[in-house]
């Protein structure tokens, strides 16, 4: 699975993401853009990935891809603007 995160007017934002990392959570970061990152995500979480911007404001897009395959694309704008793209996983069977 694919996280994407692309701007203008702003060089950076804030990225949080699901992941499975050594925590079996995920990431966090302040990213310079274009920004992008493939990652396996834990068995039972949907991806997903949240973006903001600061008080500068700008605009940023974020995209999901599974398997290639395009899923969801979100945009936030604006001082301290927020967004998130998140996407069911094939096979994904909740109780």
């Amino acid at each position: 699975m694919t996280y994407r995160v692309t701007g203008t007017d702003t060089g950076a934002a804030d990225v949080s993401y699901v992941a499975e990392d050594a925590a079996g959570s995920g990431g966090e970061a302040r990213v310079e853009l274009p920004w992008q990152k493939t990652v396996r995500v834990p068995l039972g979480k949907d991806p997903a990935v949240r973006i903001r911007l600061g008080k500068q404001g700008g605009e940023v897009s974020c995209a999901l891809s599974v398997g290639g395959e395009h899923r969801q694309r979100a945009t936030a704008s604006g001082a301290y603007g927020r967004a998130t793209c998140s996407a069911e996983l094939p096979g994904d069977r909740k109780g």
